[in-house]
């Protein structure tokens, strides 16, 4: 097994995971099997209870775990499926080893943070990093390690030296350090500065890590002198330091990363045996981020919800949208909305940004109104539902959210609003329920049945009978009303393996009006577009009708050939062609 370990200085968020994805996507291209683990040092034991605003959305795995957004990146990216063990917090870490203190397991020794914790980190890394990742499943190869925040923080220290010690117990020609810095350029100067990179380094050699490989993130590419600088006072060979300047499109950086010889230092330095050829999987990647570069046309769609302040909100989501954009041949424009602004209630406190949200609603393409929880924004969510029900734009929506637009019901509401209301129309899941915040919702990979062939989205999926996505939520629509919603034009086209579950409806005589209560977009991938959302894109171009009619042929979900369940073997990749709509 080889690990790479990322690492981060001078600031957070500075790119560390997309680093880390791409490194994973060259190597995978060669023909290996690639894991990815991410290590964040805060103390939860997992991203569910977090505000979108504190972190991020929260990613879900098939296994039901709720992660940190930079494995959507690993999923992404490398076409893998990851579990909720592949997130490695602090809580997790102390959990273990407190709960291994309480069954007598150190027999009667202090427990500490060395050897103990630092142990506990080591080996589940070691565990975790042989777990199959693909669908063929072979044990992984090569690991790659993102360890979250930045160098010199406090929480991160027992995680440094954790690695410090596992470098020596791998041997060095099985372990990697990539050391991710900033090289900032003031506007008053314009000259790159390497000051904040040196003292990081310096910081990071200080507690026992050497990095092998050092990338600077900056705004324009590395001069020449300041690539020799960085050299010189952080230890390294001048080709062991990489740029990765501003791109137009995160999917160049893996090509950015192999133009500057990473795959060949990786060689040497881990004694990979790999064959330096033409890798067709890195050619699609370059025909994509080309692709993505010469769009002309322009679709938009409003996103209506309560996090649009901070756009990692909805990581996901404007993945999955330009996923589908980017397959129809379309350049997309995302008009962030936040629904409080559309209520009644904004027009008298704050008129402006009442109908400036307005202006952009009417504006769009197409509606999509993801999920979210509490009551704030949720009146503005009805009515942007409702005007695209009225004026037949096309609309995707969670599907809670969307039966809230009963209107042929006073006082409908759900029951995480208003637990007395007398017409609940999403209901709590008691069993769901049980008292607590975290880890208490429907989870995970699920089985949704089709129950009706003229559904949009089963011809979007194939026309399969079945599907299995993702879900994360608390409520559910009271199936009790089922009939109500049917009698007025709504259809329950799709169930749960139960029957009892209402997952996706659709609505009659509309262009494109569909609600699921699954998230789909954490299972689009760039070249395989998620089937709902590759609906709403083609809706909002004028271009479903047309697709439906040709039979659906190239269903985003067939964009591989058949027998590929991977996107690294080179004879597969040779064959992926985009949906032609032209």
């Amino acid at each position: 097994m080889k690990y790479i370990l990322v690492t981060g200085g001078v600031i957070s968020g500075i790119g560390k995971g997309i680093i880390a994805s791409s490194v994973g996507t060259i190597l995978k291209s060669c023909g290996l099997h690639v894991t990815a683990i991410k290590i964040d040092p805060y103390i939860n034991i997992d991203a569910g209870t977090f505000s979108p605003y504190e972190h991020g959305e929260v990613f879900v795995l098939d296994d039901g775990g709720e992660v940190d957004l930079d494995l959507g990146n690993y999923e992404r990216f490398l076409d893998i499926r990851l579990t909720r063990d592949n997130n490695l917090t602090t809580g997790k870490i102390y959990q273990s080893v407190i709960n291994k203190e309480r069954r007598g397991d150190y027999l009667g020794k202090t427990v500490q943070v060395v050897p103990h914790i630092t142990d506990a980190i080591q080996e589940r890394v070691m565990r975790q990093a042989k777990v199959s990742v693909d669908d063929d499943g072979i044990e992984p190869e090569v690991c790659v390690i993102e360890l979250g925040g930045t160098v010199g923080d406090i929480e991160s220290m027992p995680f440094i030296e954790a690695f410090r010690q596992f470098q020596f117990k791998v041997k060095r020609e099985n372990f990697c350090n990539i050391h991710v810095s900033l090289v900032p350029q003031p506007n008053s100067t314009g000259e790159q500065k390497t000051k904040p990179t040196q003292n990081s380094v310096r910081e990071l050699r200080g507690l026992g890590l050497s990095p092998d490989l050092i990338v600077c993130r900056c705004s324009t590419p590395l001069e020449t002198a300041v690539k020799e600088k960085i050299s010189m006072f952080c230890h390294v060979e001048p080709e062991q330091v990489i740029c990765i300047q501003d791109v137009s499109s995160i999917y160049r950086v893996p090509l950015l990363l192999e133009d500057q010889g990473m795959l060949e230092f990786f060689c040497r330095r881990l004694d990979l045996s790999i064959e330096m050829r033409p890798r067709k999987m890195l050619t699609k990647w370059k025909e994509m981020s080309d692709r993505s570069d010469r769009l002309l046309e322009q679709t938009s769609i409003a996103l209506v919800g309560k996090y649009t302040k901070l756009s990692d909100s909805y990581a996901s989501v404007i993945k999955a949208l330009e996923h589908s954009a980017l397959a129809i041949n379309y350049k997309l424009e995302v008009k962030y909305i936040d629904s409080a602004d559309l209520e009644p209630a904004a027009l008298q406190e704050e008129p402006v940004k009442y109908h400036e949200a307005w202006q952009k609603l009417c504006s769009a393409d197409g509606v999509l109104v993801p999920g979210g929880f509490g009551v704030r924004g949720t009146e503005g969510k009805i009515q942007a539902i409702n005007w695209a029900r009225r004026q037949k734009k096309p609309f995707l929506a969670c599907l809670c959210v969307f039966i809230l637009t009963a209107f042929f019901l006073t006082d409908a509401n759900s029951t995480e609003f208003d637990p007395e209301t007398k017409h609940p129309v999403v209901i709590e899941m008691p069993e769901h329920n049980p008292g607590q915040m975290g880890g208490t919702m429907r989870l995970g990979k699920r089985r949704t049945l089709f129950k009706n062939t003229s559904s949009f989205l089963r011809k979007l999926y194939g026309d399969a009978e079945y599907v299995d996505e993702r879900h994360r939520h608390r409520f559910e629509v009271n199936p009790e009303l089922k009939q109500h919603f049917e009698d007025r034009g709504f259809r329950f086209v799709g169930q749960d393996l139960e029957g009892e579950r209402m997952e996706i409806i659709e609505l009659d005589d509309h262009p494109y009006f569909v609600g699921v209560q699954y998230h789909p977009e954490f299972t689009s991938r760039p070249i395989k577009p998620s089937p709902p959302y590759f609906g709403l894109l083609l809706a909002a171009s004028g271009k479903l009708q047309n697709y439906l009619q040709k039979g659906c042929r190239l269903s985003p979900r067939d964009t591989y050939s058949d027998r590929s369940g991977s996107s690294s073997p080179d004879s597969e990749i040779s064959e992926i062609k985009f949906p032609s709509l032209s």
